[in-house]
């Protein structure tokens, strides 16, 4: 026997004559279970609470049945939700439409076709998910202490701003045997925004069509193992701020031919950087690779502006089939002028890296060849202009393609192969068969603040949701609210609390409360109202 679900006003309109329409149409029509149990959510009663109703109907021949449809047509709502509670979803389709705008739905989960918060565990298996509509993220996990477990199951968004898997506000999300397909602009297949988590994906295909969608967008730690990642727009990964994407094992191709704005004249496979627009902590951001490969189509293979990053490459077979260059660390049009620049570690274990780098007068790079490891190509093969730091362990080897221009070198003497160019360290010239020993760049980075000609910099905004009560001064957007959004009705069970009381008694002291700081800010820091976040959109160009 296989089992299909229905709400109880849905139910009650069906009545027995209509029921047995139903119960034809399931036996009678291969994999047509799903067209003819759904019954939008719009016409249910909005007084009603859904509960569920379990029927029985004969197994289906159908290429794929489902045993449950669940349906969400308003504008904000969800048909799936746990709030603070352990649910399980399986062999289930999930329709969502609906349109939402954002920080309610980017940060939040509104609008999100299935949605967990309040520290809920869900487990969803062998699941079908569509949205068509602007914000319409399909899994969406909110909150410390909440986790979603996915396996087994597919999911396609249609509108923009629409992710495939999203974590936000310290969530958990844990993905096996997945297939997304993202067809909007904004639409990571794999995203995260304000407050981060922990994101695990293991196996499965991932594949971004619009424009401003990465395969990955990170403001969280995310890990990816054993999977194909594909952009045929946009960058393969971007990592926002202090956060960090590992690939283990991944087949990451990336064609980034579409502009998404004018912050950068480049096209790049992977982009790190910082937007200064509060939904990711300033510091050191982290992409590692282990085994696998990375194929860039277009332009360069990473780009690194306005934060500081470490980049590990162990086994990885990298092809540049685009006409830029490896590496590009250069000031873009995010942070302040001057001091937005990109400041990396490159490190290497047991790789081969082809192709020439850049480090422009406001950047920095420090690059680790390992024994194991070797490099051809050239840097700043125009000159000298950004600080570089270059060192080669003994069995490893540099063969230049052109005139390298660079700071401070350690080498052995059998290290670098000029292959009839010229290497110009600090101000002499390199000679081939010489051992030398220099010291790694270190840069002190200041807060750029202010943010940039994008118009999206300067201080995080302070506090979180209005009314939540709980603001905080670190930048990360508040205390996340308790409860789920009062009043929405909408999923399969109700939100608990979520209007709560306001506060008692006085506030300890130094905590906010709701009035403007008094004084004059400190020096440097700057005036005016916080800033309105950008979309993801914005983030990748």
């Amino acid at each position: 026997m296989r089992r299909f679900r229905m709400n109880r006003a849905t139910f009650r309109r069906l009545g027995c004559a209509a029921m047995a329409a139903v119960m034809l149409s399931v036996t009678a029509c291969s994999g047509q279970t799903a067209e003819t149990a759904a019954v939008s959510t719009e016409a249910a009663s909005a007084e009603e609470t859904p509960e569920e109703i379990t029927i029985d109907a004969s197994e289906s021949s159908g290429e794929q049945d489902y045993s449950s449809v669940y349906e969400n047509a308003e504008d904000g709502g969800h048909a799936i939700l746990a709030d603070g509670e352990k649910a399980s979803y399986k062999d289930s389709k999930v329709v969502k439409t609906g349109e939402a705008e954002g920080d309610e739905a980017d940060f939040y989960g509104e609008n999100a076709a299935v949605f967990a918060t309040n520290g809920a565990t869900l487990d969803l298996d062998n699941m079908d998910i569509t949205t068509n509509g602007t914000h319409a993220n399909a899994v969406f996990s909110y909150g410390e202490g909440t986790t979603v477990n996915i396996k087994d199951s597919v999911i396609e968004t249609a509108g923009n701003c629409s992710g495939g898997l999203m974590t936000t506000g310290g969530g958990t999300m844990n993905a096996t045997g997945l297939t997304i397909h993202t067809t909007g602009n904004s639409s990571a297949a794999i995203r995260s925004d304000r407050g981060g988590g922990t994101v695990n994906v293991t196996d499965g295909t991932y594949t971004t069509d619009g424009v401003g969608s990465p395969v990955i967008y990170s403001t969280a730690d995310i890990t990816v193992s054993d999977a194909e990642l594909t952009s045929t727009a946009s960058q393969g990964v971007v990592v926002e701020g202090k956060n960090s994407v590992t690939l283990n094992e991944v087949k990451l191709t990336a064609d980034n031919n579409k502009k998404n704005g004018n912050h950068s004249d480049y096209y790049q496979a992977v982009m790190i950087y910082q937007s200064m627009s509060g939904d990711a902590d300033e510091g050191t951001a982290a992409f590692t690779t282990d085994g696998g490969s990375i194929t860039n189509k277009n332009g360069d293979v990473f780009f690194v502006n306005n934060t500081r990053a470490v980049i590990t490459l162990a086994g990885t077979d990298i092809v540049n089939e685009g006409d830029g260059v490896f590496l590009r660390a250069a000031a873009a049009g995010w942070g302040q002028e001057g001091s937005n620049g990109g400041h990396v570690d490159l490190h290497t274990e047991n790789q081969h890296i082809d192709g020439d780098m850049v480090v422009d007068s406001v950047s920095s790079l420090n690059f680790y060849i390992s024994d194991d490891s070797s490099y051809t190509g050239a840097i700043n093969s125009a000159g000298a202009d950004g600080q570089v730091y270059v060192e080669l362990e003994d069995g490893a080897k540099w063969t230049l393609t052109a005139d390298s221009y660079i700071t401070s070198l350690t080498c052995g003497e059998d290290a670098i192969d000029l292959n009839g160019h010229k290497l110009v360290v600090g101000d002499k010239e390199y000679t081939e068969g010489t051992a030398s020993t220099g010291e790694a760049i270190v840069v002190e980075i200041q807060s750029s603040g202010q943010g940039g000609p994008d118009g999206k910099g300067g201080q995080p905004p302070q506090g979180g949701k209005p009314g939540d009560g709980q603001g905080r001064p670190d930048g990360k957007g508040g205390r996340p609210p308790q409860g789920g959004k009062p009043g929405n009705g909408q999923g399969m069970q109700p939100p608990q609390g979520g209007q709560g009381e306001p506060p008692q008694g006085n506030p300890p002291e130094g905590a906010p409360n709701g009035q403007p700081p008094q004084g004059n800010p400190p020096e440097g820091a700057p005036e005016g109202n916080p800033p309105e976040m950008p979309a993801e959109s914005e983030a990748a160009q």
